[in-house]
């Protein structure tokens, strides 16, 4: 293959870079370019030796120094009478010789585990989170407290405030706590990492009741998929304003929604039953219902039902929040 010189030789030199798909200008860099690369430079009179080198990272790894920035070594050193080098030279001395030092290391927070959760009956999994509502100023919101059961989709509890509190949290609890008829050690409340969720208070509570704690990882909405879908279903709702004029505005359409919700919406989650039927254990004879329904349709018109008898979806029999892979995989 020829080169830019040999090319040169029996081309012009626009023709030559024409010819390689270079400029002329980076030609005659090329040509002024010397044949041996230059000397390594000189190491500066002003570098440290080997032995204070030594000495910088000896004392940046003192335990009197484990949590401290290294800025912050320096000063101390200094109020001590003691200079060793410059802020910036340490950090290089430090990265020349490959040391790893974050003080703030020993603090970090261990790896959130997934919370894998299961419920296979109502009042075995509680899932419950805070949401705001718009207020009739902009700079005025409300805070809905919704409790929710994981397995039937039913709505334990809520309530709406003008503050985030544990205190509020206390009291919600408390009340479905007492309404569902909950004993020790008989469900698990999970929730987001939110202030009133981690409220010394409202922790306390839960240890009175004896009801298990479980908490979604930082900044993993999906942890906390049936509450997020819960709001979701209220704010796309068709009749959500806006805005709420005032507090009792805001109790007064949510009374109206929650027992929609429980009592009249069809979930897709529970095979569309109401999340009240599912619930109260009355699911078996809404689906007996059912089959009795699509079965004398079927003994009417059987030739409009290519695959056979139909059979109405069941509610699912058991219902996860991080279902482990291996289990999914095996089903």
């Amino acid at each position: 293959m020829q080169t830019v010189d040999q090319v040169g030789e029996t081309l012009s030199v626009k023709a030559a870079c024409q010819a390689l798909g270079v400029s002329r200008a980076t030609y005659y860099r090329w040509k002024k370019r010397p044949a041996q690369p230059p000397p390594p430079p000189r190491p500066s009179p002003r570098r440290l030796s080997e032995d204070e080198e030594q000495e910088v990272v000896e004392v940046l790894n003192r335990d009197r120094f484990a949590h401290r920035a290294v800025p912050e070594v320096h000063a101390i050193l200094l109020d001590e009478g003691v200079y060793l080098c410059s802020v910036r030279t340490m950090y290089r001395v430090l990265k020349r010789r490959a040391v790893a030092r974050n003080p703030r290391a020993p603090c970090a927070h261990p790896p959130y585990t997934k919370p894998e959760l299961l419920a296979k009956r109502p009042n075995e999994l509680w899932s419950w989170d805070i949401t705001r509502l718009k207020g009739p100023m902009a700079w005025i919101f409300y805070h809905l407290y919704v409790v929710l059961d994981v397995f039937s989709r039913y709505v334990v509890g809520w309530l709406v405030s003008e503050t985030e509190s544990g205190e509020e949290a206390r009291a919600l609890l408390a009340h479905c706590g007492a309404q569902q008829g909950i004993g020790r050690g008989e469900v698990t409340l999970h929730s987001d990492r939110g202030k009133a969720m981690r409220s010394q208070r409202f922790i306390d509570l839960l240890a009175e009741l004896g009801v298990a704690r479980s908490y979604s990882r930082p900044h993993v909405s999906n942890d906390n998929p049936y509450s997020e879908a819960q709001f979701k279903t209220l704010k796309y709702h068709g009749t959500f304003p806006d805005r709420f004029g005032s507090l009792e505005d805001a109790r007064q359409y949510l009374r109206a929604f929650f027992h929609w919700y429980n009592e009249e919406h069809r979930h897709a989650g529970v095979a569309m039953m109401t999340p009240a039927d599912v619930h109260a254990g009355r699911a078996a004879d809404r689906w007996q219902q059912r089959k009795q329904t699509l079965q004398v349709a079927y003994e009417r018109h059987p030739e409009r039902f290519v695959r056979g008898e139909p059979s109405p979806r069941q509610v699912p029999a058991e219902v996860w929040i991080n279902k482990p892979k291996e289990l999914e995989k095996a089903s």
